[in-house]
């Protein structure tokens, strides 16, 4: 049985023109060249995987993801961000290759796509309903590796001012996950900054931004020098999980500042 390839992209913070910059950089270009890259590098994946706020507020965005990932021929998982603009989301991206929510079932893996989006708030929650379903879909797929991919981050940053928009209800979160040996990863977007670490046997991954990077463990809002990102896996047959952040090469990089 082979391995499950996924490249994540997040935050890419689109709007409907090109040439619009976010926090100072191109981010449609910074995205396009950002895909470019991770396909050279790591080829064609099983799945994308796009952890949300994907345009900035405006729903023209939506149609440079659907040009950039539309004929990658693989599925495209979608999850909204708090910038996003689900109607738009789902109208735009709601037909395949593109799939928002719900989950993909690939080889001896489950991956899940929760919504942490709360209208109107940066900060994120899932809510005891969905917290409900997901305990379900654990106990339903017991014999299944398990992929968690949201938006906010579950676990603290150690950034004084991000922890405050993070995952309201994260304790419920992994107490949930915590009953149940089957999650083997937890991915999410929203921090714009790498992170990979492990709790109770499972593994907590964020990736960078598509366009600009946070400081990691600011106490304040502060913006780091780091180049547009993305994150590449592979889901083994065994339930471990081989990862790696990869980084815009320079000379990509001064072209979208």
């Amino acid at each position: 049985m082979h391995s499950i390839r996924l490249l994540q992209f997040t935050d890419s913070h689109l709007s409907g023109e090109a040439a619009a910059r976010y926090r100072g950089v191109l981010a449609h270009e910074a995205l396009a060249r950002t895909v470019a890259q991770a396909l050279r590098h790591f080829g064609r994946p099983d799945a994308f995987v796009l952890t949300g706020d994907l345009a900035h507020e405006d729903a023209g965005g939506y149609r440079w993801i659907r040009e950039i990932f539309g004929a990658a021929g693989a599925p495209v998982l979608c999850i909204a961000g708090n910038h996003d603009l689900p109607e738009a989301m789902s109208s735009e991206l709601g037909a395949p290759p593109f799939q928002i929510g719900g989950q993909l079932q690939m080889g001896r893996w489950l991956i899940l796509l929760l919504d942490s989006r709360v209208p109107g708030e940066d900060g994120g929650r899932l809510g005891g309903a969905q917290l409900e379903r997901l305990d379900a879909a654990l106990q339903a797929h017991a014999d299944k590796h398990v992929l968690l991919c949201l938006h906010h981050h579950p676990i603290a940053m150690h950034s004084r001012w991000l922890d405050t928009v993070g995952l309201e209800d994260a304790a419920d979160f992994n107490a949930v996950i915590g009953r149940h040996d089957n999650v083997r990863g937890v991915l999410w977007g929203h921090v714009h900054q790498a992170l990979d670490t492990f709790s109770g046997g499972v593994r907590f991954m964020s990736t960078p931004s598509t366009c600009v990077q946070f400081l990691p463990e600011s106490a304040e809002f502060a913006m780091d020098q780091r180049p547009p990102g993305y994150r590449s896996l592979e889901l083994m047959p065994d339930g471990s999980i081989a990862t790696e952040v990869g980084w815009l090469a320079e000379d990509a990089a001064r072209s979208v500042a």
